[in-house]
């Protein structure tokens, strides 16, 4: 109840991530089928694929957005590579498939890429960002973190703020505080 987007990751049978259309085929169809009305957003993660071509071999598939993560950042465990050609490419493939970016912000100076982007045109608006905070190498989940985010975003750009594992349910109340918009869920990033 409430939800109108839902951001997906697809699975190998063993539970590695994968970035194949073949994956995310079921999951789309299935989330087309039962919630029609649903904007659905596929995950282009650079985590296990460095490709652009491979990691937007989904928008095949036609969702309505993509995940663009605008830098590379460190999780505890691992790294999200997301280089300046790469992160420009995925959104070429994007704009040519029809999918609006879901612009993702771990810290300010994907902020200021995106306002970067923007500049160069690379991408246009509405603009969605989700905020994800809670990152041991991002943003943290508190009022001047959260004000240096909000006052360089563009003009108009509708937002949400995620927390990452026990920041989840405060960042939650926070968003709802402040008129934005909820995002739960978040995959392992460990």
């Amino acid at each position: 109840l409430g939800i109108t987007m839902v951001h997906l990751h697809a699975r190998k049978p063993d539970g590695t991530p994968s970035s194949e259309a073949a994956d995310y085929a079921p999951i789309i169809e299935g989330v087309r089928k039962h919630c029609p009305e649903l904007v659905l957003c596929a995950s282009l993660s650079g985590r296990t694929v460095s490709d652009p071509g491979t990691r937007a071999e989904v928008l095949t598939l036609k969702p309505d957005m993509g995940s663009l993560t605008l830098s590379s950042l460190n999780f505890v465990q691992q790294a999200s590579v997301n280089a300046p050609a790469t992160i420009v490419e995925l959104a070429r493939l994007m704009h040519e498939a029809g999918a609006r970016p879901e612009l993702e912000v771990f810290d300010l100076g994907m902020v200021n890429y995106l306002n970067y982007l923007i500049q160069k045109e690379w991408i246009q608006p509405p603009f969605y960002v989700n905020l994800i905070v809670g990152n041991i190498a991002g943003a943290q989940l508190n009022a001047g973190h959260l004000a240096a985010l909000q006052r360089d975003l563009p003009e108009g750009a509708l937002i949400a703020l995620g927390g990452i594992g026990q920041q989840q349910l405060d960042a939650h109340l926070t968003a709802l505080g402040l008129g934005w918009g909820v995002r739960v869920g978040l995959e392992g990033v460990g």
